[in-house]
């Protein structure tokens, strides 16, 4: 026969007061992690389950509330995924330590990113508004004309053709480093 496992029963009293001071929390947790209604209520039930069975185990009744809400968010990210359909890590083992064929290539990215550092140590060499100009539009490629103006008060006619001849000069640079 299977023994049944008994747990300790709550005072009724007690348990109501968890249920109204905490509930809504939980709630609101297992709603944020995008689950609707009925999933929510499993991930609640879930909880409150997890806590009936680790009430022996419970060594600090003040720190409850915390551990109900990081209970429930664990059981509802969990139902959150089964209903994805993703699979726990361990089952995908093989996958996650193959290498990814989509993935950068760790040389070229430090490459790149020495480049990166020689292309701006380079535009640091430019006289105004060159510098300025070239760096507004590395770090906001979608300012307009009007903007740009406004910011280096240059007319707005002249960004255009003075990007151009920035630009070229940069290249110089860049080409006097090779």
């Amino acid at each position: 026969m299977f023994a049944e496992k008994t747990f300790p029963v709550p005072d009724q009293a007690a348990w109501e007061e968890l249920v109204t001071r905490f509930g809504g929390r939980m709630w609101a947790v297992a709603r944020a992690c995008g689950l609707g209604p009925a999933d929510a209520a499993d991930a609640v039930q879930g909880a409150w389950l997890r806590m009936v069975e680790s009430l022996d185990a419970i060594r600090d009744p003040e720190r409850i509330g915390a551990w109900l809400v990081t209970t429930t968010r664990h059981e509802a990210v969990r139902l959150a995924r089964r209903a994805r359909g993703e699979r726990p890590a361990a089952d995908r083992l093989p996958e996650l330590l193959a290498p990814d064929p989509a993935a950068p290539d760790p040389a070229a990215s430090v490459a790149d990113a020495d480049y990166g550092r020689r292309l701006w140590s380079r535009l640091e060499g430019l006289a105004e508004p060159c510098r300025s100009l070239l760096r507004l539009y590395a770090l906001n490629p979608d300012a307009k004309y009007a903007q740009i103006s406004m910011r280096l008060g240059l007319p707005m006619g002249s960004i255009g053709p003075t990007r151009s001849r920035c630009m070229s000069r940069l290249r110089a640079l860049i080409e006097e480093e090779r």
